[in-house]
């Protein structure tokens, strides 16, 4: 039976979309991109035809008015997300929005009257959700082969000190929380199951442009504690660790995995601590923008859940909340 693909459109020609979110898609089995917008025609017309698009718009208003774009993916700078995903779910389409859904999570709540009445699927681009690695990973915790989890640690980090770029503008919701730190709350909510109780926040921020350019927080949840770094202003490096009460689960290329090449999972039997009991295991290559992309689609279709709806962004978002109120308290805070 032939597949039945949804028709997408593009609100932006940021690179993330034009090298890396629309090519895969492009590969997927419930995917076809059908147009592009932006508000500069010309950068329209040329994202289109170097990606083979085949209506390009001076406008986002023009995209949600073609009747032919069932669902939108958003890949606007962060101030952008919530009013655009209310006027693409007003002109009846499909929203699959970069994260974070929103600024604060007061501002994303505001969505789900918005899709309750619209009818439509809302969705937060956490691609991470749906790559195998994680999904192997959280496998692995849920069938005790580390124990019980009880500690998760992690680093996400770049560097950038381009003034022009949106992630160091503070109008734009620019900074390390908001752009990277989110990945480790919403991994730990994910491998965790749980939300956490209450969250301290240590912030600094940049002298010039005050953004948040180093970020660490510490997550209590019923079962344990979650403890990460992110900067925007450090050598660029990622890594996740899940420590159990038997063993330890490591994942090497956490949140940008290669589309390239394989991954690598590490699962630590716990019988030393000079790496005796660890046991690399590969992830087959795999494109995590393509697989968000058909399991999206799917779901517009009826086949499955939305893999990061509304609800959960909501909770993320009051997580990064609380972590940002901490640092201004200094005490803990609950999401």
């Amino acid at each position: 039976m032939a597949i039945d693909k949804v028709r997408w459109g593009v609100l932006g020609v940021a690179h993330i979309a034009v090298s890396k979110v629309i090519p895969a898609m492009q590969k997927g089995e419930w995917t076809e991109v059908v147009a592009i917008a932006s508000r500069d025609r010309k950068k329209a017309e040329g994202a289109a035809r170097s990606l083979n698009i085949p209506k390009a718009y001076g406008s986002y208003e023009d995209l949600l008015a073609d009747p032919a774009v069932e669902a939108v993916y958003i890949p606007l700078p962060n101030h952008l997300h919530v009013p655009w995903t209310a006027k693409s779910a007003e002109a009846g389409k499909h929203v699959l929005c970069e994260k974070p859904m929103g600024l604060r999570a007061e501002e994303a709540q505001q969505l789900l009257s918005v899709r309750d009445r619209t009818g439509v699927k809302m969705g937060e681009a956490f691609m991470v959700r749906t790559h195998p690695q994680w999904l192997r990973a959280r496998a692995w915790v849920r069938s005790g082969r580390i124990g019980e989890l009880r500690s998760i640690g992690g680093f996400f980090s770049y560097f950038n000190r381009d003034a022009s770029n949106v992630r160091n503008v503070p109008e734009y919701g620019g900074g390390a929380l908001l752009d990277i730190g989110c990945y480790p709350v919403n991994i730990s909510r994910f491998m965790f199951g749980e939300e956490p109780s209450r969250v301290l926040g240590l912030v600094e921020r940049d002298p010039e442009w005050n953004v948040d350019r180093l970020t660490s927080a510490m997550l209590q949840f019923p079962s344990g504690h979650s403890v990460f770094t992110c900067g925007t202003q450090l050598v660029p490096y990622q890594r996740m660790q899940f420590l159990g009460t038997r063993g330890r689960i490591e994942i090497a290329i956490p949140f940008n995995a290669p589309p390239d090449r394989p991954c690598s999972i590490f699962l630590d039997d716990g019988r030393d601590v000079l790496g005796s009991g660890v046991a690399e295991e590969k992830v087959d290559v795999c494109n995590q923008y393509t697989i968000q992309g058909d399991a999206f689609s799917k779901a517009i279709r009826g086949h499955g859940e939305v893999p990061v709806d509304l609800e959960n962004a909501i909770a993320n978002m009051s997580v990064i909340d609380a972590i940002f109120r901490s640092a201004e308290s200094g005490r803990w805070e609950s999401p």
